[in-house]
C-alpha cells in the first residue's frame, strides 16, 4: 500500500525503550519524523542513527518529534542503544510485519549473520523515513528496498527550514 502525501497515515504505536508510545495528532512542531530502520544486525543502520543522534538537538530546535524503531526485539534495541551511542533518540521495538506493511515497507528474509557478525532476525523491515504533520498527514516519504544510499539528515534540517519559511506544500499527490 503507498501512502499518499496530504493524505492520513496508518496509526502507529509502539513499545519504545521510554515507554509506550502512539502517533497522536496535535503535535506542536511542524512534523513528526519517524525512521524506521533494520536492527541491530545492520552497520549502516548504526552509523545513520549515530548521525541523527547528534543532530537531535537541532532537530528538537525546530519542533520536531523523532522516533526511530525497527521489528528488533527490546533487547536487541537496548542493545544498540547503548552499543552505538544513541542517548538522544526514542527507540521503539517490535515493529510489527503488519505495520511495517501498512507504512509501506519493504521486508526482507534474515541471510545469517552480517558483515558485523550479528545475526539477521528471520523477518525484518528495510528502512524508511517519513515526516509527518501534526493533523497526521503524510507530507514527505522515503522508501528503500536496501540498506544503501539513505537521507542525510543535515539536508532534511535544511529542507524543514525552507519548507516552514516558504509555507511549501506536500507534493507528490496525484
Amino acid at each position: 500500500m503507498a501512502l499518499i502525501p496530504r493524505q492520513q497515515v496508518p496509526s502507529l504505536a509502539l513499545s519504545t525503550l521510554q515507554g509506550p508510545w502512539q502517533l497522536t495528532p496535535g503535535h506542536q512542531g511542524p512534523f513528526t519524523m519517524l525512521v524506521f530502520y533494520r536492527g541491530l544486525h545492520c552497520p549502516i543502520c548504526r552509523n545513520y542513527l549515530q548521525e541523527l543522534n547528534k543532530l537531535a538537538a537541532e532537530f528538537a530546535e525546530r519542533g520536531i518529534q523523532i522516533l526511530v524503531a525497527s521489528s528488533d526485539s527490546q533487547e536487541r534495541a537496548q542493545q544498540a542503544q547503548v552499543e552505538w551511542g544513541l542517548d538522544q533518540l526514542a527507540i521503539g521495538y517490535g515493529v510489527t510485519e503488519q505495520q511495517a506493511r501498512a507504512w509501506g515497507l519493504y521486508m526482507s528474509a534474515g541471510r545469517g549473520k552480517t558483515s558485523i557478525g550479528i545475526e539477521e532476525p528471520a523477518r525484518f523491515s528495510e528502512p524508511g523515513l517519513f515526516l509527518v504533520r501534526p493533523d497526521l498527514s503524510l507530507y514527505w516519504g522515503n522508501i528503500s528496498t536496501m540498506p544503501f544510499a539513505r537521507p542525510h539528515f543535515r539536508e532534511i534540517l535544511g529542507a524543514i527550514d525552507f519548507v516552514v519559511k516558504n509555507d511549501y506544500p506536500a507534493r507528490g499527490e496525484l
